[in-house]
């Protein structure tokens, strides 16, 4: 017998819904993020969007899920929100030489290259892969691995305790973010073969 899912999850039009307020404010705090990590140098303000993002991340999707709150606008501004994060959070990191380059090189790598993907897909029919189990979890790695190798830069036995934590997430959080790529691209190869090209 085949198995359905129970409790469907109905993506609606809706625009003014808690999910979207919480990725709408992720959005907005990018520049602000950046403003107070290169401009004003406050480590510690810096620290605070950072674990208000990664909060928000995970309540925004509960929130959706718990209180049938799921909209098709959310389903594109919170996955817009993480790949921008992905992007601002490491670059400020290495300009102000908390991360190396060449790790910010991997990262945006990555994402440029999985991007190549795209008009192959298209040219199949297909918008975009299924998500990727590793793949979430590797932004998940990052998105904690970032603010601790911030909170890292305090002069205390606090910021002694985490700074290698902070590292122990990034470098883990790498390693899935390549692997997930691999797996990405064998998944595209596979519906090139696989699948006719639409004319």
């Amino acid at each position: 017998m085949e198995e359905t899912d129970p409790d469907p999850v109905v993506e609606s039009d809706r625009v003014f819904t808690v999910p979207n307020l919480l990725s709408g404010l992720r959005l907005v705090l990018i520049p602000v993020f950046l403003w107070v990590l290169l401009v004003e140098e406050a480590d510690g303000w810096a620290f605070a969007i950072l674990f208000f993002a990664g909060l928000s991340d995970w309540a925004d999707g509960k929130i959706a899920r718990l209180m049938n709150q799921s909209s098709r606008l959310g389903a594109l501004l919170d996955p817009a929100a993480d790949r921008l994060y992905m992007l601002a959070v490491p670059l400020g990191l290495a300009i102000r030489g908390m991360i190396p380059w060449w790790l910010l090189g991997i990262l945006v790598g990555r994402d440029l290259l999985l991007l190549a993907s795209a008009p192959l897909l298209r040219s199949r029919g297909i918008t975009a892969l299924p998500t990727i189990y590793i793949g979430k979890a590797a932004t998940f790695a990052l998105m904690y691995g970032f603010p601790m190798i911030l909170a890292g830069q305090l002069d205390s036995i606090i910021g002694d305790i985490i700074y290698p934590c902070g590292w122990a997430f990034l470098i883990w959080g790498t390693g899935m973010y390549v692997w997930s790529f691999v797996l990405y691209w064998v998944q595209a190869v596979l519906v090139v073969r696989a699948l006719p090209a639409v004319r």
